[in-house]
């Protein structure tokens, strides 16, 4: 079993694959509150070393002082599965949601690109499997081995949360705001609350595309935290309560060290949640493995060049020469 252990460092407001570390830039005046946010993070001893440097991909070339980042993040419906990393044990877990967190070298935009969890690929050592299966093999070293010979992406870090948990950081906030579609075939901005919101994410089987639904739902769920963090960044109270809420949900891996997020925060604190895309890996559908597991199928020939695109530190450039190539979270979520 892997060892996860608290070593000091900070988290500025990880979110999803660290949303509000591109997102909050108002949480600067809080740093002098990094000895007590210390406690509350969980470090994971490096998951990276347990992965053969020759076959990781190739770092991108750095131009100007910053590089751009890719974060490899987790979440899970169950606390026991992927929220608590302590609990993990070799066959025992498998996480819901698998986020690409991309924040592009010149700090002007990022990507969150969710991998459908069934998505069929293969596990190094294993064969082909759902993805989120890495997971439970392996822990996060396999889990980043896998993403990182699916994508072609070097990641950069690792953190691992669980949904259960955002009903915390929503509740810190006051709510948070949705539009979803109303009965007259419009929509409607509605507030929910950490419950509601949560339930709202674990909605499938209504859905007329089903899991692929409950991904933009947790998508929506995100961009909402983010967007209020963002327009809330002013006042200190709320700040200070949901700082203490993030940094006791997420765990990352040791060398995010706390030097480093501070770098990306102030980097990146001109980036709006606009300027945030939210997509799924492109999919041609679905099908079923040969021992009858239900499996998600990617689209390769869009699936490949979009991740070219991040590797290469282009994607917005790649969205806006594809723009219907790409599923976009929309506006309004089913």
């Amino acid at each position: 079993m892997r060892r996860f252990r608290r070593r000091k460092g900070f988290v500025a407001a990880v979110i999803a694959g660290a949303l509000v570390l591109v997102c909050a830039s108002g949480v600067t005046a809080y740093f002098g509150y990094r000895i007590s946010l210390d406690e509350n993070i969980e470090r994971i001893d490096d998951p990276f070393a347990e992965i053969d440097p020759s076959t990781r991909p190739s770092a991108p070339p750095v131009e100007g002082s910053t590089a751009p980042v890719n974060i490899l993040m987790l979440g899970s419906d169950s606390r026991i599965s992927a929220g608590d990393p302590n609990a993990w044990e070799a066959g025992a877990q498998r996480t819901d949601a698998i986020l690409l967190v991309h924040l592009s070298a010149d700090r002007q935009s990022a990507a969150v690109i969710s991998i459908p969890r069934d998505s069929w690929v293969p596990i190094p050592g294993y064969g082909e499997a759902k993805v989120n299966a890495a997971f439970s093999y392996g822990g996060p070293s396999l889990m980043i081995h896998t993403v990182e010979n699916l994508t072609g992406v070097r990641i950069d870090h690792f953190a691992v949360t669980d949904f259960e948990s955002f009903t915390t950081l929503t509740d810190t906030l006051g709510g948070v705001e949705i539009t979803v579609p109303d009965d007259a075939g419009g929509s409607v901005e509605q507030t929910m609350t950490g419950a509601e919101a949560l339930d709202f994410t674990r909605e499938r089987y209504a859905l007329a595309n089903g899991d692929f639904g409950r991904v933009q739902r947790q998508q929506a769920w995100m961009r909402a935290i983010a967007t209020k963090v963002h327009d809330d960044r002013t006042d200190l109270l709320k700040m200070s309560r949901f700082l203490d809420a993030v940094t006791g949900s997420v765990a990352v891996d040791e060398g995010f060290t706390f030097d480093e997020m501070q770098g990306l925060l102030i980097s990146a604190r001109e980036i709006s949640t606009g300027d945030i895309t939210f997509m799924t890996a492109p999919y041609a559908g679905t099908g079923r493995s040969a021992d009858g597991q239900s499996t998600v199928v990617l689209d390769r020939d869009a699936f490949d060049p979009l991740m070219q695109a991040v590797a290469k530190d282009e994607v917005p450039a790649y969205l806006a020469a594809n723009p219907d190539a790409m599923d976009l979270l929309p506006a309004v979520v089913q």
